[in-house]
């Protein structure tokens, strides 16, 4: 499914991170048809520093996405990132009022939005234990996830490294997208936020790797 962009700078992004991708290790898909039309919220576990690209590039749509302030520091790498739907945002993130009124803003517009319940990249490629910042915006927005989960991005590009190791295999797997009504337990729960996002955790941690199957 070509993507649908009329940014060139996008375009060239995505194209550029897929190629990377394919050359360097085999990416198989499963569930892209679960993609909403609408906006969303993309729930990823955390693997690598490559999990963004690596879930934008498949998505044939533009999507939003998070990186820290520093890195708009570079005026060549802050223009790649901000005309390709970049948040800039805090290193804690959770003090950061701009960004999520941005965040807010992005999702109210219909757009869609990548975000990784773990809060940080784990060390071991093992599912970490939700943070509350997923599903205070998802109950706050009233917005589906769409959960996703990536294995063996770990091995493209591990943590602490920064060149990818050829013939890793990836599998991403998009699973059904998970309404208000199923991750939202409500304004009198004592840990609303953070029962939304286990929930999301749960549905992620569900999928399973695909087969190691040549296509």
């Amino acid at each position: 499914m070509p993507l649908v962009s009329e940014n060139p700078t996008y375009t060239v992004v995505y194209h550029a991170a897929r190629w990377f991708a394919d050359l360097f290790g085999r990416v198989d898909i499963s569930g892209l048809e679960n993609v909403p039309n609408t906006g969303c919220i993309i729930a990823c576990n955390h693997q690598s520093f490559m999990d963004p690209p690596l879930v934008g590039c498949i998505i044939p749509k533009e999507i939003f996405f998070f990186a820290r302030k520093t890195l708009f520091n570079n005026p060549l790498l802050g223009h790649i990132l901000t005309t390709c739907n970049t948040i800039p945002v805090d290193r804690d993130g959770g003090s950061d009022v701009a960004a999520f009124k941005k965040v807010f803003s992005v999702l109210k517009s219909g757009h869609s939005l990548l975000m990784f319940p773990e809060g940080t990249r784990s060390k071991d490629g093992n599912l970490q234990e939700a943070k509350a910042g997923v599903g205070l915006i998802a109950c706050k927005t009233q917005v589906p996830i769409l959960p996703v989960r990536v294995f063996g991005a770990e091995k493209l590009l591990p943590r602490g490294s920064s060149l990818p190791r050829p013939s890793a295999r990836v599998s991403v797997i998009f699973r059904k997208p998970l309404f208000p009504a199923e991750f939202d337990p409500g304004a009198k729960h004592p840990e609303r936020f953070l029962e939304a996002s286990r929930r999301v955790m749960e549905k992620i941690a569900s999928a399973e790797e695909l087969p190691d199957v040549i296509l």
